[in-house]
């Protein structure tokens, strides 16, 4: 064959080929990752929702009630400014799933609770105006969101020990104070701390329970592939197989010659869809392409010289349909003679493969029964046309009358023409 593997540089790459049971699973695992992606947002919008209502319905009138108390009033009040600023930002950010700068603003947040501390005074040490002891923790949540729970656990003890030096410095260090302080830092810290730790958990449980879905729908979607091409290979093997068989018991017999031309090219044909049927089977990027080559091969090792032309790459075509495409071309491929040539021209949703053969005047054997003048008729039983010297007639596939595909798998057109020079047969699929 002059052009098989020569014209392979005319073949351009492409991704390999998705099928529809790729294609569903993806789809899957993409609608198990939505899971996800939804419940991490309820999350997300809860924690700012309680940091921003928090240090406004709670921090911030306390602040204002009791600024008279406090030792540095600005300073406290600039300090909840600064975090309310970096709470909205911060917010903002997060549900918008744009990235934080986790370590500075944990570092800020940290030296706002020093600062804090040192300024609301002894006598609003645990009162209500020195608002980190509640509010902070949930800005600690915001800001270090998606880290490592580890992270929550580490600021949380900072904050602590912030608070303690505190009671310390003040001169807090009666027993009620004590316990005071750590009600105060048991209290506004754990629910903060349970929170970040049980979206994280569930955040992680919930990507394990999506991988584990995608994986077991690709499972199941590559098994019922599979059983689907062995019983469509087996039906296709007993089709093959009785036609051979045929033709072999006749020869057995005696009702048949060798020698005679229309029983070679049976056997032809027979081979022909045999080694099509073998390469349906193989693993390769361009399924169609493959079974037209194999076709081909065939052919030409059976002394015919044979073009080869591609144009495009064809998309992922399901096996009946691909079968569709090459039976039309198998059969006159292999009543051919002297030469032929094969092209296929392909698009995303558009598929042509072509074949001119020498017009040796026989009717194609797999267009139909042919009328006993030897004019082919439809393989839908429509006659075919007559004009000029010129033998047309156009099938449409199974699909083009009746239903739709379920699986929106397109039709397949089958055109046949010839002069009494050469015969053009041409098989075509849209979506």
């Amino acid at each position: 064959m002059s052009a098989d593997p020569g014209l392979a540089g005319q073949t351009q790459s492409l991704p390999a080929p998705r099928t529809p049971e790729l294609v569903l699973a993806t789809r899957a695992g993409r609608a198990a990752a939505a899971v996800v992606r939804i419940s991490d947002r309820g999350a997300r919008i809860v924690v700012v929702t309680i940091a921003l209502v928090w240090h406004l319905a709670i921090g911030l009138p306390a602040v204002l009630a009791n600024r008279a108390e406090l030792t540095l009033p600005q300073v406290v009040i600039g300090g909840w400014l600064l975090v309310a600023v970096l709470g909205v930002i911060a917010g903002g950010r997060l549900l918008r799933d744009a990235p934080l700068p986790a370590p500075p603003l944990a570092a800020l947040l940290l030296t706002v609770d020093v600062v804090v501390f040192a300024a609301v005074g002894r006598s609003q040490l645990f009162g209500p105006a020195n608002w980190v002891w509640g509010g902070l923790a949930w800005f600690f949540v915001v800001v270090i969101w998606r880290q490592p729970v580890r992270w929550i656990f580490a600021l949380l003890a900072a904050h602590a020990c912030t608070g303690i030096t505190a009671v310390v410095c003040y001169g807090a260090i009666a027993a009620a104070d004590l316990a005071r302080a750590t009600m105060a830092l048991y209290g506004t810290s754990s629910l903060p701390a349970a929170v970040f730790a049980g979206a994280a958990t569930l955040a992680a449980l919930s990507r394990d329970r999506a991988a584990t879905a995608a994986t077991t729908n690709t499972m199941v979607a590559e098994r019922e592939a599979a059983e689907r091409a062995r019983r469509d290979r087996h039906e296709r093997l007993a089709l093959v197989s009785a036609a051979a068989g045929e033709v072999l018991t006749e020869l057995a017999q005696g009702r048949a010659e060798p020698t005679d031309p229309q029983v070679q090219r049976r056997c032809a044909h027979a081979a022909a869809r045999l080694r099509r049927l073998i390469a349906e089977s193989d693993d390769v990027p361009h399924p169609l392409l493959h079974e037209l080559r194999a076709a081909a091969d065939l052919a030409e090792r059976n002394g015919l010289r044979i073009d080869l032309v591609t144009i495009g790459n064809p998309p992922p075509l399901p096996v009946r349909i691909r079968r569709k495409l090459t039976d039309p071309l198998i059969a006159v491929l292999a009543d051919a003679r002297d030469w032929a040539r094969l092209t296929v021209v392909s698009s995303s949703d558009e598929v042509e493969v072509g074949l001119v053969t020498p017009d040796d005047g026989r009717a194609p054997t797999d267009g139909g029964p042919a009328a006993p003048d030897g004019v082919p008729v439809a393989a839908d039983g429509g006659p075919a046309t007559v004009s000029g010297g010129l033998v047309t007639f156009a099938a449409a596939g199974h699909d083009a009358n009746g239903p739709p595909s379920a699986h929106g798998e397109g039709q397949v057109e089958h055109l046949y023409e010839r002069d009494g020079k050469i015969t053009w047969t041409q098989t075509r699929w849209h979506r």
